[in-house]
Formats: C-alpha cells, structure tokens, sequence
C-alpha cells in the first residue's frame, strides 16, 4: 500500500513534498530560492529562480538527479547550479 500512497502523491516526507526555502538570495536581479527535497536518507537539489518581468513574477523550476548527504550540502549546489543557470540563459530561462 506504501507504494500506491507514493506513487499518487500520499505518504510520508521521504517521496518528496513542498519543503521550506532552507536560503535565499538575489542573482542578476533573479531571486533564487534553495528548497532541496529529502529523498531517503538524502537531499535532492531542488530550488526555484524567480523574477518580476513586466509586473508579473515568473518562475523556473530547478530539479536536478544530484543527491547530498546533508541538506547544507544540497543547499549550496542549488545556490551555485542557480546561479549558473541564470549566468547562461539569462531571461530566456523565464519565457
């Protein structure tokens, strides 16, 4: 049953979930919000790069295959993947 309740959403903090923003900061005008998802016994690198364009907040998900032991650890990749990120793309990341 505890693979039914995962794969539809249910269950406990380990399949994932919203998780509080653990840092965030500002990029190039960009606000980058670190949120890494537990997974197991570890952290996922998971944030969201968010700015206002135009009057309206528009928003990039961040979800990458790369696990930490510790959620500082997932914490700092997702700042510095972030920020490469938005030194790559720039505002087409929002469009």
């Amino acid at each position: 049953m505890s693979f039914l309740k995962k794969l539809f959403g249910g269950g406990s903090d380990e399949a994932g979930g919203d998780s509080a923003a653990t840092a965030e900061t500002e990029h190039e005008g960009f606000r980058i919000a670190a949120t890494p998802q537990k997974e197991g016994g570890q952290y996922r690198l998971h944030g969201v790069i968010s700015k206002e364009i135009d009057g309206e907040v528009k928003e990039h998900l961040l979800i990458r295959a790369d696990l930490f032991a510790s959620i500082d650890d997932a914490t700092e990749a997702t700042v510095r993947k972030a920020k490469q990120v938005i030194d790559e793309q720039g505002d087409r990341l929002l469009s």
